[in-house]
């Protein structure tokens, strides 16, 4: 009975615990085994945390003993992307270049996650300092992806993940910037939100681009997503209850600039039509604010990243992978006339693509344009990594550049991914039309 608990959801397994029938320590200890035994683990886990991950299980046990659980997911085991600081443990970012730093406290979701009860499992390997959405990294390790060993498992957040893919932790949480929790979501058949930036605290998480990095759940249901925002938010979790399609409006994001290649086209287009069929309204369009943003991406993620870390790649540039490091560069190029411009007119196309879009739920669109490319195809070819990373983020960074929240979810379609996206706050919401939507895409 116990190995089916790898395979159960977060919220599932919360209730389990509730109800009496999974003692959280023998949770914790089927999750540990199943990360010392699988074939994958080490290239998933960067870190376990074995010793960490028994005691807070036995203090949740305590907890479920006397009737005192502090929420719904008191004692349940997840994993963490090796950006966030943890107490004692080195937190990497995946780069040879912070090889060694371990922090002295923990990341402040991370703490929140803890005083909620869930049980850390560990840090998860993911792309060098969090700048690829492919999941390549030849520096520590690449994460396999679920459908095909062969394939790119997406990133940044890979390892988060693969470790709930693969049931080697019950949900991830992992990073999202231009697209790092909804493309590695989207390719192993999860559910992964993107949050609002500044909704959850990025104190202790490695930084990227500070101005678009955000934090977010990689899991089994939107069920799942909902809870986990709530412990990291420290707010209520979302309200699911009656949760329908029915009335509700959705634009899709049609353009020649997002076109897609034909598998995830059709996979979108199947889902799209089963939305309808559970009794939602599509419409389709391009507010030119979506389309326009993208030509400000280069300025602005790469001036931002670059800023961040030019100095330590400089320092020693033989540290990172070629591709990735070439992609910093890139953020060299720009002045801080170009950058204020950029973010000046980003607030422009933010204004303008919020008023077209008002009279719509959510906007939807492919959660990649492609899919899963071959990983040794990438790491051979310079070229083909920097196009296929380019195209792997187009349509997820829509959603950062212009400040909004966004859900994908799985399609019938392996690593194909449906993306909602909502307005600026509207998480609420937004989980609510992606639990119904999800029922529909069964």
């Amino acid at each position: 009975m116990s190995e089916t608990w790898l395979w159960m959801g977060a919220a599932a397994l919360g209730r389990e615990i509730e109800a009496g029938a999974i003692d959280p320590r023998e949770l914790a200890e089927v999750y540990l085994g199943a990360i010392e035994s699988h074939p994958q683990a080490p290239a998933i886990y960067a870190r376990p945390t074995p010793e960490r991950a028994r005691e807070e299980a036995s203090a949740a046990a305590e907890r479920a003993r006397a009737g005192l659980r502090r929420g719904p997911l008191d004692g349940v085991p997840v994993s963490w992307k090796d950006l966030f600081d943890s107490a004692g443990v080195a937190t990497e970012s995946g780069s040879a270049l912070l090889a060694g730093r371990v922090p002295e406290r923990d990341a402040e979701v991370l703490a929140r996650a803890t005083r909620a009860g869930l049980v850390c499992l560990g840090k998860t390997h993911q792309t060098e300092l969090a700048f690829s959405g492919l999941g390549l990294n030849p520096s520590t390790a690449t994460p396999p992806n679920i459908n095909d060993p062969e394939l790119a498992p997406g990133g940044s957040s890979s390892g988060a993940a693969t470790s709930v893919a693969f049931g080697l932790a019950a949900a991830g949480i992992g990073s999202d910037t231009g697209g790092s929790v909804r493309v590695p979501a989207a390719w192993n058949d999860l559910v992964g939100l993107k949050t609002t930036h500044g909704l959850l605290p990025l104190t202790g998480v490695v930084p990227l681009c500070p101005r678009f990095d955000t934090v977010g759940p990689l899991c089994r249901s939107v069920e799942d997503a909902a809870l986990l925002l709530g412990i990291l938010g420290a707010a209520p979790a979302p309200d699911l209850a009656g949760a329908t399609l029915d009335g509700r409006r959705f634009l899709v994001l049609e353009h020649e600039a997002l076109g897609s290649r034909p598998e995830p086209a059709a996979a979108f287009e199947a889902a799209v039509a089963a939305l309808e069929r559970a009794g939602a309204s599509v419409a389709r369009g391009a507010p030119d604010a979506a389309i326009d943003c993208l030509n400000l991406a280069p300025v602005l993620f790469a001036s931002e990243a670059y800023a961040s870390w030019g100095e330590a790649i400089e320092d020693a540039p033989d540290l990172i992978f070629a591709p990735v490091r070439e992609r910093f560069r890139g953020g060299a190029a720009f002045s801080a006339v170009d950058y204020i411009r950029g973010w000046s007119r980003l607030g422009d196309y933010r204004e303008a693509y919020l008023a077209a879009t008002a009279a719509f739920d959510a906007v939807l669109l492919p959660t990649t344009a492609n899919m899963p490319p071959n990983t040794e195809r990438l790491l051979a070819d310079p070229e083909h990594f920097a196009t296929e990373n380019l195209l792997t983020l187009r349509n997820t960074r829509v959603g950062n550049l212009l400040g909004l929240c966004a859900l994908t979810l799985p399609t019938a379609t392996p690593s194909a991914g449906l993306m909602m996206m909502a307005p600026p706050g509207a998480e609420a919401a937004l989980s609510r039309l992606g639990a119904a939507a999800e029922r529909a895409l069964r």
